[in-house]
């Protein structure tokens, strides 16, 4: 078996909000929601604080096949819990929060999780790859928000924008009929996306933040064939440098609006065989 894994922070002047991991039998990416400016959280720590420390507890829970991985990502935010100190209000609808994807083989089957809109890729011994990805964010997102065109990125109307379109989200986070993601109720493991495929009909997997799936789910760029290939043939680096090669050819978000220019990307590539 062999690991590949590339992390990269969207501004290199910003903390990466990505936590992109792998151990013996196991790889995992947890991608930190970054908040715009301006927005209350009701805690002392940064999401990147909140992504690197859910990441770590995760993976050194989760490589103890008699614990499933949903329980080892819900005994991981009860232990981030357990950090903030007297001075955070967990019960703050803007706490720190991350989505997940892990992936972990037990015996003779892959096992994985998927939270939120990380995603994981299976590459098929046989067939087209399956992509898994919790999409109750984005559903949400298209039923509280207007469909009218974003302002150009870096004004202060897209930043105004941005804040007005979190803020609708906030009532609609880790709720029954809303989305679901890592934040301070451990309970949000069980809204997890969960299962298992044999080993053997498996080439490779893939783990990925939302900012390394751009150039296939928001630029139309490549298929997940194609990126499946770049992250074989040429590494996780080299398909975060073709998405930071389609970012900076649209600078102001005129062909892909999006929330920001440049996205912290993180992509694990997990080869099976070969």
């Amino acid at each position: 078996m062999r690991v590949l894994l590339a992390s990269e922070p969207g501004n290199p002047e910003r903390d990466n909000e990505d936590f992109a991991a792998a151990a013996p039998g196991l790889v995992s990416v947890v991608d930190g929601a970054g908040a715009p400016a301006g927005l209350a959280s009701g805690c002392s720590h940064s999401v990147s604080w909140y992504a690197h420390n859910l990441g770590g507890l995760l993976v050194g829970t989760a490589v103890d096949p008699s614990v499933t991985l949903a329980e080892a990502l819900a005994v991981s935010i009860e232990r981030v819990n357990a950090l903030h100190g007297d001075a955070c209000d967990l019960r703050h609808p803007g706490s720190p929060s991350a989505t997940v994807a892990l992936a972990r083989a037990h015996a003779d089957r892959l096992e994985y999780l998927v939270l939120s809109d990380s995603v994981l890729v299976l590459d098929q011994a046989d067939g087209e790859p399956v992509v898994i990805s919790d999409d109750r964010l984005g559903e949400v997102y298209r039923k509280v928000n207007d469909a009218g065109e974003r302002p150009p990125l870096g004004t202060q109307e897209h930043a105004a924008d941005m804040r007005n379109r979190v803020e609708r989200l906030a009532a609609y986070r880790n709720q029954p009929g809303g989305f679901w993601v890592a934040s301070t109720k451990p309970e949000a493991a069980d809204e997890a996306l969960v299962g298992t495929v044999p080993l053997d009909d498996l080439d490779a997997v893939a783990v990925l933040s939302d900012g390394a799936t751009r150039l296939v789910d928001r630029f139309g760029l490549m298929s997940w064939r194609d990126l499946l290939a770049v992250l074989r043939k040429e590494g996780p680096a080299e398909l975060i440098a073709r998405t930071r090669e389609a970012e900076a050819s649209d600078p102001d978000g005129a062909r892909w609006p999006r929330g920001k220019a440049s996205d912290d990307a993180s992509a694990v590539y997990w080869a099976l065989r070969g």
